[in-house]
């Protein structure tokens, strides 16, 4: 009698228990065992590497992700997501209303996930020549962007900010960490050519575009580097919506905020 197969992934494969048919007994990711195995061998970044690439990371990736997954841990109150989670949680909201708010304010073309795989692209398509960067910027902003879809058209090159002046601290901190791992990356070409693609774009770089730098050089498409920022940034997002369902609305942080009276009046 030939056997059924219920599961079809060339992700994981499950052996069942003899006794139960519906819980595994033993489970492999792309031919490793996970928990008899890989439990006390291999780190979360091993694990998200291999789910995604099909294969272990060497040293250098592993690194990589790894400080990856510490820089775009927590983009802060001042991100949107983080924002929209704290949102969720001072409402008391369940945590996955908490987390779908986050996710869905930072998918976005602007700080965003759909920003990542836009400069993902660009990378693919430009490769390490700056004049081939200029003549992208130059197409997409003639043509108008994106083709009509449900994503707007971007107002500004992919990972760059655009309304910034020069390039925060902690994206440079970034930048070189990753740069040291490899002086042969994306990211050691961007650090030396910063000056220069930062003159072409208009715009200084931003966090997105060393991500997007950071996942080719991983190997990543744009498709799984769009995927992977929008969950490397969830732990921040979490922890935010917590602090704020515990502290309450009273103690909500808005920007500040200056009231004019208006003419012949009084402010109240």
């Amino acid at each position: 009698m030939e056997e059924t197969t219920y599961m079809q992934s060339r992700i994981w494969l499950e052996e069942p228990e003899p006794n139960n048919p519906f819980a595994a007994r033993a489970a492999f990711c792309h031919g490793y065992e996970v928990y008899g195995e890989m439990l006390g061998s291999a780190g979360w970044v091993d694990m998200v590497y291999l789910l995604f690439k099909g294969e272990a990371p060497s040293r250098a990736q592993a690194a990589a992700l790894e400080v990856l997954a510490v820089a775009l841990a927590n983009p802060g109150p001042r991100d949107a997501s983080i924002h929209a989670a704290m949102c969720a949680g001072v409402g008391g909201s369940p945590a996955a209303a908490a987390l779908t708010a986050a996710l869905a304010v930072g998918a976005g073309g602007a700080g965003g996930a759909r920003e990542v795989l836009l400069a993902m692209q660009a990378w693919d398509a430009c490769g390490r020549a700056v004049e081939a960067w200029s003549d992208h910027w130059r197409e997409r902003a003639r043509d108008g962007g994106e083709p009509l879809g449900i994503w707007p058209a971007a107002e500004h090159p992919a990972g760059f900010e655009p309304l910034g002046v020069s390039t925060p601290t902690p994206v440079k901190q970034v930048l070189a960490r990753l740069a040291r791992l490899d002086a042969d990356s994306r990211c050691a070409w961007l650090q030396t050519n910063l000056a220069s693609m930062e003159q072409a774009s208009g715009h200084p770089l931003s966090l997105v575009g060393v991500a997007a730098a950071a996942f080719t050089d991983l190997g990543m498409c744009p498709e799984e580097g769009e995927m992977l920022f929008l969950l490397l940034r969830l732990p921040g997002a979490a922890a935010h919506a917590l602090e704020q369902r515990e502290s309450g609305h009273k103690r909500f942080p808005f920007y500040a905020l200056e009231l004019e009276a208006p003419a012949g009046g009084a402010t109240t």
